[in-house]
């Protein structure tokens, strides 16, 4: 026997999660109780939550109900007095500030080696183009709000001549099927399997973010994404395999967009409730 959304809102089930919880349980263990028992027992759980928590059907809505709560305890650490040694490739080419972060990540009692590379600049904690080794542990701003940025290229078997005469028509597609901005996406629906991931069905934060996920998957950010076309000479014996000569090519730099900060959001501040590190050094907390 089912029960309708709208039958839950008057036994008094308002919370959203719950109420999936309850449609997901119905379905699966109460396929031979009737609507009558089906409302009771949703009426005692929502009553007496604590009593179901050992229950092995009902356990997870007595859970939501009525949350057990877990006294933290968080552990103070302090820096190290001098960062530890690491290399800098490109280093007069690096503003301060990113390594000014650097100095600070290598000063962190957990991290065993690091690196500047070229490209580095000022981030969140650690420097955008900084690698950082740490010992058994995890630092969600280290990992990076944008998870999964990268670089993509795309090499067309087309001369550049081809960029000169259809100009205009790679501009006006680049307006239509690219959105770059801290929110919104693409004017059209996308699919691609990457949203069928069994990952998004895992923890509650990554199954409230699969509807942005869906809404700017093909879309980029701000900051220094971009997607752009060009011209690209590739020399005899090259990575790719092709021909020697230039070809029309599409480069693009992306990342998670909204889903990776509010991970890396989330995990950071569970970080912090455990891992107390002096001020100028909290983006740094690790799990």
């Amino acid at each position: 026997m089912g029960i309708r959304l709208k039958d839950l809102s008057k036994l008094g089930y308002r919370d959203n999660v719950a109420r999936s919880l309850v449609v997901d349980i119905v379905s699966k263990h109460c396929k031979h109780a009737t609507k009558e028992q089906i409302e009771m027992t949703l009426i005692d759980i929502l009553e007496h939550p604590e009593s179901y928590k050992n229950n092995e059907i009902w356990n997870k809505l007595a859970e939501r109900l009525s949350p057990t709560i877990i006294a933290k305890e968080f552990t103070a650490y302090d820096l190290l007095d001098e960062p530890l040694m690491y290399k800098t490739y490109g280093g007069k080419f690096i503003e301060t500030l990113a390594k000014q972060q650097m100095n600070l990540a290598m000063r962190l009692p957990v991290t065993v080696g690091g690196a500047l590379m070229p490209d580095a600049h000022a981030g969140y904690g650690l420097p955008i183009g900084g690698v950082l080794a740490t010992d058994n542990v995890v630092i969600p701003y280290a990992v990076g709000v944008d998870i999964g940025c990268r670089m993509s290229l795309t090499v067309f078997d087309a001369g550049v001549d081809f960029l000169k005469r259809y100009s205009y028509q790679m501009k006006e597609a680049l307006k239509d099927f690219t959105h770059f901005g801290m929110d919104g996406g693409l004017g059209f629906e996308q699919e691609h399997e990457v949203l069928d991931r069994e990952e998004f069905r895992l923890t509650s934060l990554l199954r409230d973010l699969h509807g942005k996920a869906v809404r700017q998957l093909g879309s980029s950010g701000g900051g220094n994404h971009f997607v752009e076309f060009g011209e690209i000479t590739l020399q005899e014996n090259n990575v790719l395999n092709l021909p020697e000569g230039s070809y029309l090519a599409l480069l693009s730099h992306s990342g998670s967009r909204g889903l990776g900060a509010a991970i890396a959001k989330h995990y950071s501040l569970l970080a912090r409730e455990v891992c107390r590190l002096p001020r100028e050094a909290q983006h740094f907390a690790w799990l």
